[in-house]
Order: structure tokens, then C-alpha cells, then sequence
């Protein structure tokens, strides 16, 4: 933004390789904060409260995924789809990280891949987890030394809301460990505490 203001929400989406409404409410939200201004027909650039905020908005820049993520909800691989479905309402999850015997990250499941795999199969909620999971290593990741700002540029680029953070597989294990899970929510969060307080407060995540 700093380079490229003013800038129009086309121009920032063409850049970030994602699509116009993507950003729509992430832009709405950055506007309010005062993080960014826009001028109807002129652009995007940086607002008032990035501005005099040098500093706290600095600390934000220099953060790492370690600071701001949270506890994931993880559930066994033999876990059966019917159980996924009340784990996600109970647990107010959007994204599920499955593990195996050894406690190791081997995928995830969302809302879309369960009600995908129950329309119209009477017999789906007896199918175990691992049937309709994203496998790793195909999913987005983090690691706890990551930058946030990584975090953002990785959610916006592959259009997601979440990523689980893992820590490096070792010679023993066959799969990483699962640590944390950061959100685009969080994130906001914080952002939000910088801009208001000045300073850096508890996620709650």
C-alpha cells in the first residue's frame, strides 16, 4: 500500500492474485479502523490511524504467528462423520485438525467437506473422518516463527480464513505436529486492539 497508493480494490486484488469480493469486507473493515482511507474513484492508501500509530502499528509488523494463535480443535482420524458434525456446533469451530494415534497433524475437515459427503448418502455420518479430509501435506500451514503479516498475505492469496501452525516434522515422525490455529477473525482482533488502545492486548482467540 505504501508503494502502489492510491490503489482501487481491483488493482489490490490483481496484486494479491485473489478475487474483488475477497477482499470487500476486509477492505470495509480496514476503512473503519482508520488503517486505511478510500476516495470514491481514486483509491485505496493509508488512513489517519496507521499514520500516527508508527509504533504500535510497528509492533504488529514485527509480530510472530507464536503471539497470536490459538488452541485448535483437533479430533482423532477415526473420528465418524456424524461426531464432526456436533464437534463443530459444540466446539463453535470452523475447520476441524485431524490427528492420528501419535497425535500427529494428517489433515483437516471443514463444514463444506461434511455436507458434501452427506447429501444424498444415508450412510455418510458412519464414515470415519479420514475419508473426507483434506490430507496434509496438501493444506496451507504455518510455523510458530512465521511472521503475521506471512499469515495474512498466505490467507489472502489461497482465499482462506484459517490456517493451522505446525512445528517441523522430525526424523522419527512420519507427520508434524499440530500447535495453534490463527484465524482472519484473531487477527482482525488485534489489529483492532492496536489501532484503539495503542497497544498490544490478550488475543482471544
Amino acid at each position: 500500500m505504501k508503494r502502489r497508493a492510491p490503489i482501487t480494490g481491483e488493482q489490490l486484488a490483481e496484486y494479491l492474485g485473489v478475487s474483488r469480493p475477497t477482499l470487500r469486507s476486509d477492505l470495509s473493515l480496514l476503512v473503519m479502523l482508520g488503517m486505511l482511507d478510500a476516495k470514491p474513484k481514486v483509491g485505496y492508501f493509508l488512513g489517519n490511524t496507521y499514520r500516527a500509530n508508527s509504533e504500535p502499528t510497528q509492533q504488529f509488523n514485527n509480530m510472530k504467528v507464536r503471539e497470536v494463535q490459538g488452541v485448535p480443535v483437533n479430533v482423532p482420524d477415526s473420528l465418524s462423520v456424524h461426531d464432526a458434525v456436533i464437534t463443530l456446533f459444540t466446539e463453535n469451530a470452523d475447520t476441524l485438525l485431524v490427528v492420528n494415534e501419535q497425535k500427529r497433524f494428517v489433515g483437516i475437515v471443514t463444514p463444506k467437506d461434511l455436507l458434501k459427503i452427506t447429501l444424498g448418502n444415508a450412510g455418510a455420518a458412519a464414515i470415519p473422518v479420514s475419508m473426507v479430509m483434506t490430507r496434509y501435506p496438501n493444506i496451507v500451514t504455518l510455523m510458530p516463527d512465521d511472521s503475521v503479516m506471512d499469515a495474512i498475505r498466505k490467507m489472502s492469496l489461497h482465499q482462506v480464513d484459517c490456517l493451522p501452525v505446525i512445528v517441523p516434522r522430525d526424523e522419527q515422525a512420519a507427520d508434524p505436529e499440530v500447535t495453534g490455529w490463527v484465524s482472519k477473525s484473531s487477527i482482525i482482533r488485534m489489529m483492532a486492539d492496536i489501532t484503539m488502545n495503542g497497544e498490544l492486548g490478550e488475543p482471544e482467540l
